[in-house]
């Protein structure tokens, strides 16, 4: 993974942290160390910001030390993450005083986003606090703190979508790249913050985004994400939110462009490259989109599709408007129309007056899915959101900690069993990097998002290999490379 989750627990592999270094552009005199925390969202906004200070004279560094400007992209998901963005500010504070007294420190994203002018207040390191939706005003807000002035900018955008900016890409294995396509979201699930720091939803005009993906196949790309908050809410008519769509002219509708279209789309241009996308919800997952990603070859089977809940009794509590049956129903149909696809989750348990009932029809609902991955947390209050207003986090710590447990358990044996399904088979693997535990293998994902241990032979990073499953674990495959893929 190339971002932080910020989860009790999880299946997949996380980072505390994502260090963000890009070449040096010529000329540059300034340093800027930047991390992200949170989202994939967030680290694609990091790319954005990078691209914005690199035009502001500024290259990226590792060393923080040496840096003129330090910027952290924040996560509010859940309190933990928070406090891990806090313990960051208390070491950027020791460099400062020990090192690098002239260094300038900002705090951007949805913890900006939340906090405002109290981040100023709390924590007297900070030089300027800045939204998800106010990076281009950035250079102005760091000429107000060259002349000594707090700068702050947490305006939410009805418009924005950075979709005239060319991201910067970051720690980059020149492979795999996320390609921004919505910004916010208009669920307003109740334990959910992002409304509120990242405003309501707005698509990015389609050609903008082809640009990129083509751009993107030009530097040697061969798999994007696409990528939002809810990406199946994507709908271009001509711009606006899309609350808005309604109030548009009969033309607008007719020519207007929604997720499905924008799959095939981009399936079209780039024929060769893999195509994905994250994050669905259930109730905006139409039956198209799964079609045309039966009918493109290029678009990875795979469906990051998180329920939150077994039992309709909290889904309804949560605002999630899908009930179990309908979440069914979906899951029948992906199964039927594209066989191998593989399904992750997310997954909350101990939200507000949730019951042993309630718990054990999530777990039946597990059972019935049988996921291939997911990301499982407790409930974690967030002020400001409607379950943190209205709702008494009435679970006691100790039932979160064992229900946490419990689903965390019966999500590995899941994923055992997934991943022993292709023992034995012969899978598409696009290699990324080099294995974190042997130097003489390289590690890579199929088209399912599994990933795919196998030795290095000839090959190189970038190379799609056909390789024979001779073993696994729970989360990763292990096999033989036969031949390069026809890909290449």
């Amino acid at each position: 993974m190339q971002h932080q989750h910020n989860m009790e627990k999880t299946i997949n592999e996380t980072k505390q942290g994502e260090l963000l270094v890009v070449k040096e552009k010529t000329g540059n005199k300034r340093k800027l160390f930047i991390e992200s925390y949170g989202c994939a969202m967030n680290f694609s906004d990091s790319e954005i910001v990078a691209s914005i200070m690199s035009d502001q004279g500024y290259n990226t560094t590792q060393n923080l030390e040496e840096a003129d400007l330090v910027l952290v992209n924040t996560c509010s998901i859940r309190d933990k993450a928070e406090q891990t963005v806090r313990k960051r500010l208390q070491k950027y504070n020791a460099v400062k005083r020990d090192h690098n007294p002239k260094m300038k420190v900002g705090v951007l994203g949805c913890m900006a986003e939340r906090l405002k002018t109290k981040f100023l207040e709390e924590e007297k390191i900070v030089d300027l606090v800045v939204g998800p939706d106010a990076y281009k005003d950035l250079p102005n807000l760091l000429a107000e703190v060259e002349e000594g002035k707090d700068a702050i900018n947490v305006i939410l955008s009805k418009d924005e979508t950075y979709g005239d900016i060319s991201p910067v890409r970051l720690n980059t294995n020149g492979v795999s790249a996320f390609v921004s396509i919505t910004r916010g979201c208009d669920n307003m699930c109740t334990f959910c913050v992002v409304p509120f720091t990242r405003g309501r939803e707005r698509s990015r005009a389609p050609q903008s985004i082809i640009e990129e993906v083509n751009n993107l196949w030009q530097q040697g790309y061969k798999d994007i994400t696409l990528l939002g908050q809810n990406v199946d809410s994507y709908l271009w008519y001509g711009g606006g939110l899309k609350k808005d769509f309604e109030k548009a002219t009969d033309m607008q509708k007719a020519t207007s462009v929604n997720f499905s279209k924008l799959l095939e789309i981009c399936a079209k241009e780039q024929p060769k490259m893999r195509i994905r996308f994250s994050t669905s919800n259930p109730q905006d997952l139409t039956m198209d989109v799964i079609k045309t990603m039966a009918n493109y070859k290029n678009i990875c089977n795979h469906i990051h599709l998180p329920v939150q809940s077994g039992s309709n009794r909290i889904l309804k509590a949560m605002n999630r408007l899908h009930t179990r049956e309908e979440y069914f129903e979906l899951i029948d149909n992906i199964r039927e129309i594209i066989p191998n696809c593989t399904i992750s989750q997310d997954m909350i348990v101990g939200f507000p007056t949730e019951t042993e009932q309630d718990f054990q029809d999530t777990v039946s609902l597990m059972k019935y899915v049988k996921y291939n991955f997911g990301y499982m947390y407790k409930y974690s209050e967030r002020p400001g959101t409607l379950a943190g207003r209205h709702m008494q986090d009435d679970v006691p710590e100790a039932t979160k900690k064992r229900r946490l447990q419990d689903i965390v358990d019966l999500q590995r044996l899941h994923s055992e069993i997934r991943t022993k399904s292709w023992l034995g088979k012969t899978v598409e693997v696009l290699i990324e990097k080099q294995s974190k535990k042997s130097d003489k293998e390289w590690s890579g994902r199929t088209a399912e998002s599994i990933v795919c241990v196998f030795p290095k032979g000839q090959y190189k990073i970038g190379d799609f290999v056909n390789v024979k499953v001779t073993d696994c674990t729970s989360a990763t495959l292990k096999g033989e490379a036969i031949t390069l893929s026809d890909n290449n």
